[in-house]
This record gives structure tokens, C-alpha cells and sequence, in this order.
């Protein structure tokens, strides 16, 4: 029974980690946002790393994009993404489109969706974000 209790609670600190990382804040000195992230290997990466702040940049006048600390699992890709779409582009390349659209292939790892008004990061020019755990 000590062995079965074990693994459950193995088990349960898995589940719960990833879903109390399910949100996440975003926030720089232009505003602040909430996003909720998609279950697979890719977010929980990004949850572990948290908190951290990552120098973005203007792409395309549709998206920023900024490098992580560390390359995140390689998941599925999907060619689409909406304005507020949070992916992966490379497996370290952090994207937050502020447009919707598509991309070539090998297409984005969708690593979420911001629940907050996205249009914050459709302004020219770079800038600094912070990613943590929201409360």
C-alpha cells in the first residue's frame, strides 16, 4: 500500500504543477496580460523556468519574439494563429502575436493564448517582459 500511496502522490505533484502553471501573467512597462496555456510537454517546460523576463522584438509588424533561457520539447506544430496566440517558433524562439495569420512550415508550437488585450504589444520597437506563474 506504501508503494501505491507513493505513486499517486507521485502522480498528483505532476498534475498539480501543471495546472498551477496553467495561467500565466505577462507583464512589461507598455501593460500586463493573463494567458492560459495548452497541456503538453512544451508549457510544462516553460513552467519550471518561471519566473523570467525575455527582451523581445518587433517581427513583421504581426508578432514579438524573444529568446528563452533554454529550448523548450519539441511538440506538434499548426500552421495558424489568432491575435493572442502565445507559440514557440524554434524550440528557445518565444512568440506573442498581436495579429492573426499563418506561418510557413514546419509551422509554431502552440504554447497558448493571452485572455488579455493582446493589441499592448502592437506598437513598434523592442521591449522586456516578465513571465510568471499567475496568481
Amino acid at each position: 500500500m506504501t508503494r501505491v500511496a507513493a505513486i499517486v502522490g507521485l502522480a498528483y505533484g505532476f498534475i498539480g504543477s501543471a495546472m498551477a502553471a496553467e495561467r500565466i501573467q505577462i507583464s512589461s512597462n507598455w501593460g500586463q496580460v493573463t494567458a492560459t496555456l495548452v497541456d503538453n510537454a512544451a508549457t510544462r517546460g516553460l513552467a519550471k523556468m518561471l519566473p523570467i523576463t525575455v527582451s523581445m522584438r518587433d517581427h513583421l509588424s504581426q508578432e514579438k519574439t524573444g529568446n528563452l533561457p533554454a529550448p523548450l520539447p519539441e511538440v506538434q506544430r499548426q500552421v495558424e494563429f489568432s491575435a493572442g496566440t502565445l507559440g514557440l517558433w524554434s524550440s528557445a524562439d518565444f512568440v506573442i502575436y498581436y495579429r492573426a495569420g499563418r506561418v510557413p512550415q514546419p509551422g509554431i508550437i502552440m504554447l497558448g493564448q493571452v485572455t488579455g488585450d493582446v493589441s499592448i504589444f502592437d506598437r513598434p520597437g523592442p521591449l522586456t517582459i516578465k513571465i510568471e506563474a499567475a496568481d
